[in-house]
């Protein structure tokens, strides 16, 4: 039953990628595009959490990890260059 769960569920993950990559590529504004890259990355951690566990592997929660923090790093990034101008001072 689980394994189904796990099915359906990256499924739907992986819809919502497609849904952001659309947006990220068509998204009237730039500010439009850096949220749809934030959120590719928070859907790229939940399918490889989901994957983590359909294949019972701790590894992937570790890349899982560095994923997120690449994606917090990045987002910052963005945020403070499109404010600013410019990203270090």
């Amino acid at each position: 039953m689980l394994t189904y769960a796990l099915s359906f569920a990256m499924v739907a993950v992986i819809i919502a990628l497609l849904m952001n990559l659309y947006r990220m590529f068509v998204g009237p504004r730039t500010l439009d595009r850096v949220v749809a890259l934030d959120t590719m990355y928070i859907n790229a951690i939940a399918l490889i959490v989901m994957l983590g566990i359909y294949l019972d592997s701790v590894l992937y929660f570790e890349a899982a990890l560095l994923i997120a923090m690449m994606g917090f790093v990045g987002t910052v990034a963005l945020g403070k260059y499109f404010l600013r101008g410019d990203i270090i001072e």
